[in-house]
């Protein structure tokens, strides 16, 4: 991204909020400042269907651009989202300039008494921008990708202790976890997602949910979500599977094909499930939607069939995504795991087949990038490497991690190197982890 585009956001932004001293609203002063901030928007809005402009550790930054040096600007902007005691401002694709000329009102002239910033924003009409919270979890403010996927599956363990014995599982862990898993996703988008290629095939249901629940983010990411939005498809991912513990556990973890009685048994799972989830408190309807459409097509066959008549929130389609995507990238008794890039090539089959979402199932694929994060790839040095990053402007741009030399020797330190700017090597083909002995999780950060 070119810096000079998010420089122009902020420095419109704060010379309308500074020129709100001297003028009214209608200024012509004010006014050419709230054009050049909606062109500036208009122009960051080509990369993506959101731009975010908020505080990391108390600094600026506007989308991947953090204002690390002194700017008087940045300071203004800094002040302002202070003031109103909010992380940040979400400016969806579609903000009009009469929304931007209603949020510098609000700021300017501040929120009713007693009355939040949040409400305050949706009161004044303006449906396209939205605040943003990066908070860290007080019980560990530095926690770590692996340690909030550890805390997932931590959490979805219990759940499934508390169904298996009868209880109705508390949702306010779930809630919070996935919150710190959606800070995470849209703070770096690839880092939790990689983690999803963790398999424990002895825990296949609660290790999978959490999966989806890392991929759905994933997914919604990449389909432009609010934070909001992105914290419902996180709990129906974490979720959806709620109602396999009240299937007999030999059919669950059967190696070959099950028989006609046994798949009628499987598919009650979602009702189930839907009906647990309706118990727990502070369940909105699109999570129990989630739980109860995710075998469902995008063609809407499959099953629960009485529930083919529902309409069911968009949601459903982008968790039905990262459900097959698990499966594809995960091993069973009838299938070796596929590869990410092999999986997008599947992705792409059940899509054909009316299985999937086309539209939300591209924006994934495209946001993925050629070789996702987690392929292990052979470069044109003859060195192999495992992809730990992808830019998410640039998907094809993406930093390695190299781990065997160019004879092939397995390396004892393995060296990142950044396959952009002036680096000359490339990526000529993806390397199949099976043919070289390792897990490439051993790998991820």
């Amino acid at each position: 991204m070119d810096p000079e585009i998010p420089r122009q956001v902020v420095l419109a932004f704060s010379a309308a909020h500074k020129g709100l001293r001297l003028y009214p609203l209608q200024h012509p002063a004010i006014e050419k400042q709230v054009q050049a901030l909606f062109s500036a928007l208009t122009t960051l809005f080509r990369h993506g269907k959101l731009v975010k402009v908020g505080l990391l550790e108390g600094a600026l930054f506007v989308e991947d651009y953090l204002f690390a040096e002194e700017s008087p600007a940045a300071d203004e902007i800094v002040g302002i989202l202070n003031s109103c005691e909010i992380q940040g401002l979400e400016f969806h694709l579609g903000t009009t300039l009469d929304e931007l000329r209603a949020l510098l009102k609000l700021i300017y002239q501040g929120t009713p008494k007693g009355e939040s910033f949040e409400t305050s924003i949706r009161k004044a009409g303006c449906h396209h921008i939205r605040i943003f919270t990066v908070r860290k979890t007080e019980e560990n403010p530095d926690e770590a990708p692996r340690q909030v996927y550890g805390r997932a599956l931590r959490v979805v363990d219990r759940i499934f202790q508390d169904v298996r014995m009868g209880k109705i599982p508390s949702s306010a862990e779930a809630m919070e976890v996935v919150r710190s898993m959606v800070q995470l996703t849209l703070a770096e988008p690839h880092a939790l997602f990689a983690l999803s290629m963790l398999k424990d095939y002895d825990n296949y249901t609660f290790t999978h949910s959490v999966n989806v629940s890392v991929i759905a983010l994933a997914v919604g990411r990449a389909c432009g979500l609010s934070e909001e939005q992105l914290r419902t498809l996180g709990l129906g991912g974490l979720l959806h599977d709620l109602g396999k513990l009240k299937i007999d556990l030999g059919i669950i973890n059967k190696p070959g094909r099950l028989t006609d009685e046994e798949f009628e048994q499987i598919k009650t799972h979602p009702r189930t499930g839907a009906d647990l989830v309706k118990e727990m408190e502070g369940v909105t309807p699109e999570v129990i939607d989630i739980v109860l459409g995710h075998h469902l097509r995008y063609d809407r066959e499959g099953y629960p069939a009485d529930a083919k008549g529902h309409v069911f929130s968009p949601l459903i389609d982008m968790a039905a995504i990262a459900d097959t995507y698990d499966a594809i990238t995960t091993l069973r008794s009838y299938q070796r795991p596929s590869t990410p890039r092999k999986a997008v090539t599947k992705l792409r089959e059940v899509v054909a087949a009316g299985g999937l979402d086309p539209q939300f199932a591209e924006h994934f694929i495209a946001s993925l990038g050629t070789y996702p994060v987690g392929s292990l790839v052979r470069l044109d040095s003859s060195e192999i490497g495992l992809v730990v990053w992808v830019d998410t402007k640039d998907p094809d741009s993406v930093r390695v991690k190299i781990l065997f030399d160019q004879n092939g020797k397995l390396l004892a330190e393995p060296h990142r190197v950044d396959l952009q700017g002036t680096d000359s090597r490339r990526i000529i083909a993806e390397v199949d982890p099976f043919t070289k002995g390792i897990e490439v999780t051993d790998y991820l950060d």
